[in-house]
């Protein structure tokens, strides 16, 4: 029976990753900050904050594992590439493997991009992919140096149920109510999407196919518009969707974000594409990705029985007032 330590592993990606290794056969230790567990006693729970070297390395005093699965990223703070190698070299000694989660913001904007690709250098000023970048180099780095086997995924955004952030929900909430749904111009930048549970899987394979040692993946399904993502999601509840364009300048102008409220286009989902190659994952790991309307259905499913506090939508309504969608 291999032993696996999940560091994170509650959360979007977490949560199938646990149940994977779990259907494997596998022990299974995850180490967060935060008491409490979806699996009752199939797990063994180590409390410690990632961020802090010296926390994790007596959390897991005593043990070894053979295989490490590293998800984490502190939103708050940040998670640095020093932090990243601290935690790595406390939970390593034995492993087989080490699976680290990035994503494609370790590239710059345009594409189409392959892991060959150069990274951010350390000093840009987007600092996750920043720091993704650096923790990625960093780790191949330690992996050389010490024969640790070292594997890192590259998601596009991520998607399913018990998703953190404002965004597949964000767009249903005003679906199912029957409202028109804000599309910055035209509609017609693109982005990429991976089902949490299809980064799992590449998780697993990458722990354990030969072909994954020392190398990256990137992990992500072909380019949508968001036009278009807003018509799939409709579909997925079995809607329609009414789409109201409205300049950037304008929504900016009044007030719009990005990344908190007041949200216009759900969680940091109207940036410059960053685009990427997913045929490394597809030859080497075997890898095929659930279709985005198949895995938007299942996710759906997952909404319906959610409580959700009603979203405020007084600056919305007066925006969509002011260009005649309401």
């Amino acid at each position: 029976m291999a032993h696996a330590l999940v560091i994170g592993g509650t959360s979007l990606i977490g949560r199938p990753l646990v149940e994977a290794l779990l259907a494997r056969g596998d022990a299974v230790t995850i180490l967060h900050r935060s008491p409490g567990t979806p699996f009752g006693g199939r797990v063994e729970e180590l409390l410690a904050d990632r961020n802090d070297g010296d926390a994790v390395r007596s959390a897991v005093a005593g043990r070894s594992f053979d295989t490490v699965f590293d998800n984490v990223y502190d939103w708050a703070r940040g998670t640095s590439s020093e932090q990243v190698i601290a935690t790595a070299r406390a939970v390593s000694a034995g492993a087989r493997r080490y699976v680290f989660t990035s994503s494609v913001a370790v590239y710059p904007e345009g594409g189409v991009f392959d892991e060959d690709a150069e990274l951010l250098p350390a000093d840009h000023p987007n600092v996750y992919g920043a720091q993704k970048a650096e923790s990625e180099r960093a780790l191949f780095e330690l992996g050389q140096g010490t024969g640790l086997a070292v594997s890192t995924l590259r998601p596009a955004f991520v998607y399913g149920p018990h998703n953190p952030f404002e965004r597949e929900a964000f767009f249903w909430d005003r679906l199912v109510a029957g409202r028109p749904i804000l599309l910055p111009e035209d509609g017609r930048r693109t982005m990429q999407w991976v089902h949490a549970a299809d980064v799992a899987r590449a998780a697993v394979l990458a722990a354990t196919v030969d072909a994954g040692a020392g190398r990256a993946f990137n992990l992500a399904g072909d380019p949508i518009t968001q036009g278009d993502y807003v018509r799939l999601l409709a579909s997925a509840a079995g809607l329609e969707a009414e789409l109201v364009p409205v300049p950037r300048e304008r929504i900016q102008a009044a007030g719009g974000e990005l990344l908190a409220p007041p949200l216009y286009f759900g969680a940091y989902l109207d940036v410059p594409p960053i685009t990427v190659s997913g045929a490394r994952a597809r030859e080497l790991l075997g890898l095929e990705l659930t279709p985005l309307e198949e895995g938007l259905r299942e996710t759906f499913l997952w909404y319906r029985v959610q409580e959700r506090p009603a979203p405020d939508l007084a600056w919305e309504d007066r925006l969509l007032e002011s260009v005649g969608g309401v």
